[in-house]
């Protein structure tokens, strides 16, 4: 039969035209990154996958079997040849003769880099032992739901059993036990007894495939998931509506409307200790969980799969809240669950840790479960808060599968329980089981996951923070958005010209990634859409905590003349327009209970009045006071602030080419009519700056690095003043 006749949902991606031009060692990246390309077979970051390849030894040149392993951290959807570990087959096996019991598992670590092969020095994985000591040439393990499914259920050896009768395998199945070496000799024992076995179902963990050669372990793998898909889903459909106990509430109609609304208070919440970006689900099977009956004690049972609570941790936050249209009650049932919950988590701690052991984590959780309306989950950027909500649907998946596969009556002892945990120590509810806490507690607090945290490169100085930069198109705000990206920030760029913000956020997304900038469609002049894009940022983000406003206008007429409606235009855009934004984001910053920090930008000409510049120059004048206004307001959690620039040519929509062209003419400046607009603008740009004490031109890029220094960490204590970034130009000093 071919293998695509098999398989019901997954599907047969490995193409014969690439891989028949790759050698060993890239036909395992290309095996990787095939499997990890869809999410059903295993979640980003998790599983592993290996080859044994004969290698020709750099030091005496002759041929040597060499362990090509996935390097600890990484994924295997979007690895390369250098994110592998390369280890010596022979030494590896040699360390059995060392090991000394599960509780030298650290020390067996620790020679794994005396294993390296040649110079590389990728960190082996805590997986390397268990594929080293399987005798196959090729070897996935991985976490499918649908494996896991199986593996947490208080019958899973028995449906296992079940499977294999029905589906013509020889799958056998092994107790729990923490990744490591002495799970690595439970794995070589269980083959030595049963060497006709195809695959192997670790409680409470995963599931172990192979084959001889590189595309033969690949159709075993994607083989034996779909038909454990089949399996699961089979049984998914007996219950029906009944699975979870059935549903205890309904989904609010304008649930996403109120998730947007209490995502703010949420992040805030959740952020206590360290800021953290969000992310909101309402799938079809993350609303089915959270709305049903036995929601609240499977969630507080925690996940089985320790990839999946290293991000989760070990249980979410589940919020006890009969869903009301407009959120009464919502806001206090957090607070009094969070309050639960941290409580539970010290305990949880105190309980486990050992002298040791590394200090206490956040002890806030990373996903809330909010019934009626969805999850919330939350990461140190948008792609790890998207990536723990995504492994919470797995840990949904997983409770799902493990529930339909029951049979009414939990057994005396649970197929998970071995030497690691005895069946006491294994929470089961509805057929499904979860990790004990100390085996958890083993893992997420183990030395080698601290290793791996300390491996991480160092956070940037606006890291975890939002930064919304209005007029963030062009100029200055262009140069802004694209500095605070540099610096770590996620970014929002919002101006009145979508197209160009758009393009903005393009570039910001080339500096920090794809996740990290979008671009909304703002009006300043209406508050309507300064709502809307307040609600795209929160929706995206979850809250926000820098605000910059660069947008302004200066009127002009062939004559020189202002008249009242340039007048009044000028004042609603460049005054009361911040007055608008700053109103209706502080409904946000209050939610959010967090510093954060405004910059407004304002102009020397606000000290300096000149003629023919009335209208802006009084407008400025006003951003000026508006600064020490909102200051006082927005004290003590919000920090608010200002720039004062002399005139900024490079880059600014307020000098189109016949502005430039009027005040070259105007200073009598020699011209050539044939020149560029930036070109014109430079000679207006030194001729200002020839004003200056310093002679150089202000760039928007001065500016800023003006704004984010005010708006950062480095001025903490500085709120309500306005610095000067005009090269040092006399009128405007401070008087």
């Amino acid at each position: 039969m071919k293998v695509q006749e098999k398989l019901r949902y997954l599907e047969d991606r490995w193409d014969e035209r690439v891989a028949d031009a790759l050698d060993d060692a890239q036909l395992l990246r290309y095996r990787s990154n095939v499997l990890g390309s869809d999410l059903r077979i295993t979640n980003f970051g998790g599983g592993n996958t290996s080859s044994k390849i004969i290698d020709p030894d750099p030091l005496d040149g002759f041929p040597k079997n060499v362990l090509w392993i996935k390097g600890s951290g990484g994924d295997i959807g979007t690895i390369q040849g250098k994110g592998f570990a390369t280890l010596y087959l022979e030494k590896l096996h040699a360390l059995a003769g060392r090991y000394r019991g599960v509780h030298t598992e650290d020390e067996m670590v620790d020679m794994y880099p005396l294993c390296a092969f040649g110079n590389n020095t990728v960190a082996a994985s805590i997986d390397t032992p268990l594929h080293a000591f399987l005798p196959f040439k090729h070897v996935d393990h991985l976490h499918p739901d649908w494996g896991i499914a199986l593996a947490a259920a208080a019958n899973g050896r028995e449906k296992m059993e079940e499977f294999n009768r029905t589906y013509a395998h020889k799958l056998i199945w092994l107790p729990w036990q923490r990744p490591g070496f002495e799970l690595a000799m439970m794995l070589r024992d269980a083959v030595k007894q049963t060497p006709d076995c195809d695959g192997i179902v670790l409680g409470g963990h995963g599931l172990f495939t192979w084959g001889d050669t590189q595309r033969q372990c690949y159709v075993n793998t994607i083989t034996i998931i779909d038909q454990l898909g089949q399996f699961v889903s089979e049984h998914l459909g007996r219950r029906g509506a009944n699975l979870f106990g059935g549903n205890r509430t309904a989904t609010l109609e304008n649930h996403l409307s109120l998730a947007q609304e209490i995502f703010p208070f949420v992040r805030g919440r959740v952020s206590a200790k360290q800021r953290l970006i969000g992310y909101f689900s309402a799938l079809s099977e993350v609303l089915r969980f959270v709305n049903s009956a036995d929601a609240r004690e499977l969630a507080h049972l925690g996940t089985s799969c320790p990839d999946h609570f290293i991000r989760t941790k070990i249980r979410p936050l589940f919020v006890p809240w009969d869903p009301q249209a407009n959120l009464s009650g919502l806001r206090e049932a957090i607070d009094r669950a969070l309050k639960q919950y941290r409580e539970e988590y010290a305990a949880y701690y105190a309980s486990f840790a050992q002298s040791d052991s590394p200090k206490m984590r956040d002890a806030n959780p990373t996903v809330v479960l909010v019934p009626g309306i969805g999850m919330f989950s939350f990461g140190k950027n948008k792609a790890e808060a998207r990536i723990t909500g995504e492994f919470y649907t797995n840990a949904i998946h997983v409770m799902e599968g493990a529930s339909a596969l029951g049979s009414g009556s939990t057994p005396a002892v649970v197929p998970q329980a071995g030497p690691a945990a005895k069946t006491e120590a294994f929470s089961v509810f509805s057929n499904y089981v979860a990790l004990p806490p100390s085996e958890a507690f083993r893992i997420e607090y183990w030395q080698l996951e601290e290793a791996k945290i300390r491996r991480q490169p160092p956070e940037k100085e606006l890291s975890r923070q939002i930064c919304l930069v209005v007029g963030g198109a062009n100029g200055v705000g262009r140069e802004t958005a694209l500095l605070a990206a540099d610096r770590g920030a996620h970014v929002v760029v919002a101006d009145k010209d979508f197209a160009a913000a758009k393009a903005v956020a393009s570039e910001t997304q080339k500096i920090s990634g794809q996740e990290s900038a979008i671009a909304v469609a703002i009006d300043i002049r209406d508050r309507a859409s300064i709502r809307q894009a307040l609600l795209e940022t929160v929706a995206t983000y979850g809250g926000l905590d820098i605000i910059v406003n660069t947008a302004a206008i200066f009127p002009s007429s062939p004559d020189g003349q202002i008249n009242d409606a340039q007048w009044g235009l000028t004042l609603d855009i460049n005054v009361t327009a911040n007055h608008r934004l700053l109103e209706e984001a502080a409904k946000i910053l209050r939610e959010q209970d967090l510093t954060a920090s405004v910059v407004l930008v304002s102009s020397a000409n606000a000290v300096v009045p000149k003629q023919g510049s009335e209208a802006y120059d009084v407008s400025k004048a006003a951003v000026n006071h508006l600064v020490r206004e909102f200051a006082i307001s927005l004290a003590p959690k919000v920090r608010v602030n200002g720039i004062s620039p002399a005139t900024v040519v490079k880059g600014s929509t307020m000098f189109p080419r016949d502005r430039v062209i009027s005040s070259l003419t105007k200073y009598s400046i020699p011209f050539d009519n044939g020149a560029t607009d930036d070109q014109l603008r430079t000679v207006l740009a030194e001729f200002y700056a020839k004003r200056t004490l310093t002679h150089q031109p202000i760039d928007p890029q001065d500016c800023a690095a003006a704004i984010l220094f005010l708006a950062g960490p480095q001025s903490r204590c500085t709120t309500g003043h306005l610095i000067p970034v005009d090269g040092g130009l006399t009128e405007a000093f401070l008087r």
